[in-house]
């Protein structure tokens, strides 16, 4: 499995899909959650001829069981092969119910995702709790995802940015023979250059972290703006996510960030994750 990001006629973000491929022709594509009725749509109006599409969503879900010790808690409950690298994709048991299980994890963790019937969740989810696992929540993974530079939809990831300013060149193969959807406008900017690009911030953040949308100042000049913000608790510091004018995206640079009205100042980073810049966490 791997991702997709599907840009419009200007190169911009529309979206971006987790793909799963089961077969020659037969994949899955996973959105986030708020984005499914945009996303199908997305797929339905560029759909060619001899394909179908169906809309899974109100017969599946999906549990992420991640962290150092995930292991050891689908050795408990699992019938799969847990020796399977990163981005594998596997047919297995958990608790006995049928599911599909992901080497993924968008906490930057060792970790699955279970995909399986929601009718069987109840009693997967009942699984993993007794196997030693704690609950967590959207707020802890949006900081672990921050630390780990992971993109979110409709934040950094908008059609506000081309997918070149939001630092997704490994993504986009621009020499494959089949046309696709921005290819042009995609071609144009790689030639002329990007106006903005994404980065990462250290940030003094004082008494809150910086919002979605805080200003990024350099010289007395708003140079770029926040896209995400959180504390990072593993890396005990506050960090921000953003699109920086493109001449001041390097490494270092003296920032200022405005929080809720006071400015406070930030550092571009290296363009790696600030937690496990190696990833050998998640592919231990």
């Amino acid at each position: 499995m791997n991702l997709a990001y599907f840009a419009d006629d200007r190169g911009r973000i529309l979206t971006e899909m987790s793909v799963m491929r089961h077969d020659e022709d037969h994949f899955t594509l996973i959105t986030a959650a708020s984005a499914q009725w945009h996303d199908f749509e997305v797929l339905k109006n560029a759909l060619p001829e001899g394909l179908s599409l169906t809309d899974h969503t109100t017969e599946y879900s999906t549990l992420i069981v991640t962290g150092p010790k995930s292991r050891a808690v689908f050795e408990q409950i699992a019938d799969a092969d847990l020796s399977l690298g990163w981005l594998s994709l596997q047919v297995a048991k958990v608790a006995g119910k049928n599911a599909a299980l992901a080497r993924v994890s968008f906490a930057g963790e060792l970790g699955w995702e279970i995909h399986a019937k929601c009718s069987d969740i109840p009693a997967i989810y009942d699984a993993v709790i007794g196997a030693g696992a704690t609950p967590f929540g959207m707020w802890a993974l949006n900081a672990l995802r921050i630390e780990k530079g992971y993109r979110a939809w409709k934040g950094d990831l908008s059609t506000d940015y081309t997918l070149y300013e939001g630092g997704l060149d490994r993504f986009i193969k621009l020499d494959k023979p089949q046309e696709f959807r921005g290819k042009a406008a995609l071609m144009n900017e790689k030639q002329q250059g990007s106006a903005k690009r994404f980065v990462t911030l250290i940030v003094d953040a004082g008494a809150a972290d910086a919002p979605y949308m805080s200003t990024l100042w350099h010289d007395g000049q708003v140079v770029g703006e926040t896209t995400s913000g959180a504390w990072g608790y593993r890396i005990n510091a506050s960090v921000a996510l953003g699109m920086l004018r493109t001449d001041l995206a390097v490494v270092g640079t003296k920032l200022e960030v405005e929080i809720y009205g006071e400015r406070r100042s930030a550092t571009v980073q290296p363009d790696t994750p600030l937690w496990d810049p190696e990833n050998e966490r998640l592919r231990a």
